[in-house]
């Protein structure tokens, strides 16, 4: 994981480099603030790795990469205002720390500066990274707002649920990876494979997020339980339900229905459940699922093995973290 340890490093001296201090604060502060309060740098590490796989210097992805991560930290400061969340990597989230017409604001400016960045490419170029950022970027508006809709759905299939987090979390991470190999110019097929590898690692991602929320580790950053106390309706309230027994189901039924009077033992009842239920062990095993998928993928793409190699190394570690 050394190459992606430098490549973390080169994509955060570029930040800093390239987005400066602008007035008003009250509009860029949160913008530098939200930007620098931590985080794996996933996606645009992953843009740069691509860029390189398809024999194209690194550099030249660092503008789309810092688009890439501008504009996911642009979703997770509106994230928060929606789900009203008060922590984000362990501190204040953006509305917190500010106010809630702050929040809005300074995100709506972190989407432009996204697209603001792709100028520096050459116009055929620019014409397909917009192309796809446009498209993931309205996925993953529709992906929240389907997260949003399930909360209040009384049935939501495992199919649904798959596709909701598909837009809201995959799709960008195969969009940072195509990114990479159309700056490196390589062909059709590899582009399109690289971003069916991203899609898949992004949902077995996702799937590892799920679970790490209710069986992670404290020292995650985001509070343990959130996404029970949210009534989300993840594969393990989906497959606690189906597995469950009536007693069970109606027991989880009500606890995401009704307003708790202690939240901690709500979180507690709702995690033993999924225990009994083995809905976390099922969950477990589509993370599982989704990786090798990805792998499966990744055989197919026509570039040397070793390149390979780094990206099943980072897919490995990636789905292998605890927080």
């Amino acid at each position: 994981m050394q190459l992606i340890t430098y490549y973390q490093n080169e994509f955060l001296a570029f930040m800093k480099e390239h987005f400066v201090e602008r007035e008003p604060k009250n509009l860029y502060d949160p913008i530098h603030y939200i930007l620098n309060v931590g985080g794996k740098r996933l996606r645009p590490t992953l843009t740069m790795l691509s860029a390189d796989i398809f024999g194209e210097d690194y550099h030249k992805a660092l503008y789309a990469a810092l688009a890439v991560e501008i504009f996911h930290n642009f979703s997770l400061v509106h994230d928060d205002i929606m789900d009203e969340a008060s922590l984000r990597r362990g501190q204040p989230t953006v509305h917190t720390k500010w106010n809630l017409n702050t929040g809005i604001l300074s995100g709506d400016t972190m989407l432009i500066l996204a697209y603001q960045y792709f100028e520096q490419y050459e116009p055929n170029i620019f014409q397909e990274l917009a192309k796809i950022f446009s498209k993931t970027a309205i996925e993953v508006c529709e992906g929240q707002q389907y997260d949003v809709d399930f909360e209040k759905e009384v049935q939501v299939s495992t199919d649904q649920y798959l596709k909701m987090i598909a837009y809201k979390t995959a799709v960008l991470i195969g969009a940072a990876l195509k990114m990479g190999a159309i700056i490196a110019q390589t062909t059709e097929e590899n582009k399109q494979q690289i971003y069916d590898f991203g899609l898949a690692l992004g949902i077995a991602y996702q799937l590892q997020d799920d679970y790490l929320d209710t069986f992670g580790d404290v020292s995650f950053g985001k509070k343990i339980g959130g996404d029970i106390l949210q009534n989300k309706k993840t594969l393990l309230y989906l497959k606690a339900l189906e597995k469950g027994t009536p007693v069970q189901k109606q027991e989880l039924y009500t606890l995401y229905t009704t307003q708790p009077k202690d939240e901690a033992e709500k979180i507690t009842r709702v995690t033993e459940l999924f225990v009994i239920t083995q809905s976390h062990t099922y969950l477990r095993e589509q993370v599982e699922i989704y990786t090798l998928k990805a792998f499966t993928i990744l055989d197919a793409l026509d570039v040397p093995n070793e390149k390979k190699e780094i990206l099943k190394e980072f897919g490995k570690n990636l789905m292998n973290r605890t927080i």
